[in-house]
């Protein structure tokens, strides 16, 4: 101490460093000329998990982990030093220090330097980078593992999917309603250069035609009764330099339709009420559950927009065509609803699991989730095995779901889309019947929008 007392004393700067050092949280370091230390402050034994003896005397460079000594360059150039990034030992914590010389009547004494610690700023910063990709994970729904099942058709969608990702071309995705359309449109923006943007999902049939209109493109301030002040981004702008997923785009109107196309040539938009158009930067998968040909044919959808859609065809196969995927999806039913009920099923019946590979599945995978849902809920709290018993009404025996089979016999044979037409007007007319004909329900439970069941009992004359 006598040596530290001495250098300061030569300083005559003693009490002032003595106060700055007791008073400042950054952590302060002198040392001689001949780059020793000789003095730290608390704050500096906190910082660099050095302790008072262990520093003193020592050489400047002893207490840094990565970078230059800023001591060293000011002894050297006889120049302060400005900021400088360093990883200190042994915390191993990053540092932003700077330095100065310490002269005394013309001849240099030594050196003094500050060390912020900004490991605090670089653990926020790594959180936000975690929080921000969290945020990009749950802007999309699914993942591309959650696509399940190992039949050759499925398989087949897959590879289609993975090259999808890879080029940026529109994609229109066709499948019955319930084959999960939404999942795989999910999985191609995750996979595609985008994925670090917006995915954002628009169900074209939930709005009517001026909404959706405003919704797709905004509106300005003033443009109509109700706009909000200083007008609202649509979603093709909040889509920007990500994906827009435009489900059952059937239902749109012809003039949406027109103004789609545009978006599609011109790569732009025009809010409601303006003239100025928005370049925007946005991937396009479109989806159908019907036969987009012969809305064409018939004048309800433009032929020019669906050649510009239809550039990267994908059929999803109903479930009814990959029935060896239906073991595999129950088992990851079981799963999803033993978290969301707190549940323990472990598995289902060989008995139960041949009713289900036996019945047609009209409404696909998302027919077969809520059965299976149902079917937890219909099981006493400590059993295990999901049993015939389990099942709902529809699925209580083989006799019942033969007689409810399209069974194909001679007399009648006929197109497949006829068969498909034929089984999807069966089901919805027996759920409609069953709810007491109440259509906001019926179309819950079909998971199709009101819009879209008016259409579908329009053409399959159900009343």
């Amino acid at each position: 101490m006598d040596k530290i007392n001495l250098e300061i004393n030569n300083l005559d700067y003693q009490g002032m460093l003595e106060a700055v050092f007791l008073a400042t949280q950054d952590a302060i370091s002198v040392v001689n000329e001949k780059g020793e230390h000789i003095l730290v402050n608390p704050a500096y034994t906190q910082i660099t998990g050095l302790e008072y003896d262990e520093v003193i005397g020592k050489n400047a460079l002893y207490d840094i982990e990565e970078g230059e000594s800023l001591h060293m360059k000011v002894l050297t150039s006889k120049k302060p030093v400005e900021n400088t990034k360093l990883k200190i030992r042994p915390s191993g914590k990053t540092v932003v220090a700077q330095a100065a010389p310490i002269i005394v009547n013309g001849i240099m004494k030594g050196s003094v330097a500050v060390l912020h610690d900004i490991s605090g700023i670089k653990d926020l910063t790594d959180k936000l980078n975690r929080a921000e990709q969290k945020l990009r994970e749950l802007s999309y729904k699914y993942k591309p593992e959650d696509i399940i099942g190992e039949s050759a058709s499925l398989k087949e969608v897959k590879k289609m999917i993975e090259k999808a990702a890879k080029v940026p071309a529109t994609v229109l995705l066709r499948g019955e309603s319930g084959t999960g359309k939404e999942l795989f449109a999910n999985s191609i923006h995750a996979q595609s250069k985008r994925a670090e943007g917006k995915f954002v999902r628009v169900n074209c049939a939930a709005l009517s035609d001026t909404l959706l209109e405003s919704e797709l493109f905004g509106y300005e301030e003033g443009s109509f009764t109700g706009a909000l002040k200083g007008g609202k981004k649509g979603l093709f702008e909040e889509a920007d330099k990500g994906t827009i997923f435009l489900d059952e785009i059937s239902e749109i109107s012809m003039n949406t339709q027109a103004k789609l196309l545009r978006v599609l040539q011109e790569k732009e938009i025009l809010r409601v009420g303006s003239n100025h158009p928005i370049y925007i930067d946005v991937r396009i998968i479109a989806a159908t559950n019907i036969d987009l040909v012969a809305a064409v044919s018939s004048g309800k959808f433009r032929e020019d927009l669906f050649y510009r859609l239809n550039i990267l065809p994908i059929m999803i196969p109903p479930l009814r065509e990959r029935k060896e995927d239906i073991p595999l999806l129950i088992r990851n039913f079981i799963v999803k609803f033993n978290n969301d009920y707190g549940r323990h099923i472990q598995n289902i019946s060989n008995d139960a699991l041949n009713v289900m590979m036996e019945y047609g599945w009209p409404g696909n995978v998302r027919e077969l989730e809520n059965i299976v849902g149902r079917s937890i809920i219909n099981m006493n709290i400590n059993e295990r095995v999901i049993l015939t018993e389990h099942l709902p009404l529809l699925f209580t025996s083989k006799e019942t779901h033969v007689d409810n089979c399209l069974v194909a016999k001679e007399s009648d044979l006929t197109k497949l889309s006829n068969v498909i037409d034929m089984a999807e007007s069966d089901y919805i007319k027996s759920v409609y019947i069953k709810l007491n004909k109440n259509k906001t329900e019926t179309a819950k439970i079909l998971g199709i929008s009101l819009r879209a069941l008016y259409y579908k009992m329009e053409k399959h004359k159900i009343v």
